[in-house]
């Protein structure tokens, strides 16, 4: 899985790999999500997609590794079909997981993956697409939340 964000180019790639599972990879680059999705597309494999918090730390750390700068905005594989609603009580908010590698994405969500930078719009017309959002933190590190 690989995520791409709108900031300039690191110095190196960076990579995590899980103890099992797909690796993860931060490729820097100004683009769409369409053009994101191709991009990872191009490399086999797809926009990162998180299904608990051990993903969600493994791809923190791989962007701070990249010494990403915040706010940065990365995009993955966070998309709400036209035909779905924004759901406030859900932790997606209606979002869904695009599915990698011809594998089906997780469904269930925990609630601490539910932090939202800034609440999507309320709508039921229009795809969107979300990214995780990383603002830059007084304390400990980056703070993050998924931003439409």
């Amino acid at each position: 899985a690989c995520a791409l964000g709108r900031t300039p180019p690191p110095p190196r790639a960076a990579v995590r790999c899980p103890p099992a599972g797909a690796c993860f990879s931060a490729h820097l680059a100004n683009v769409s999500y369409a053009e994101a999705r191709g991009a990872c597309d191009q490399r086999r494999g797809g926009l990162a997609w998180v299904s608990g918090e051990p993903e969600l730390r493994l791809l923190l750390g791989l962007l701070a590794e990249a010494a990403v700068p915040a706010p940065a905005l990365f995009w993955v594989g966070l998309k709400r079909s036209a035909s779905a609603c924004t759901h406030e009580e859900q932790p997606l908010r209606g979002f869904s997981w695009e599915g990698v590698g011809g594998g089906a994405a997780p469904q269930e969500v925990p609630v601490a993956l539910g932090r939202w930078a800034q609440e999507p719009l309320r709508s039921c017309l229009t795809a969107r697409c979300a990214g995780l959002h990383l603002a830059a933190d007084p304390g400990d590190g980056p703070s993050w939340g998924w931003k439409e």
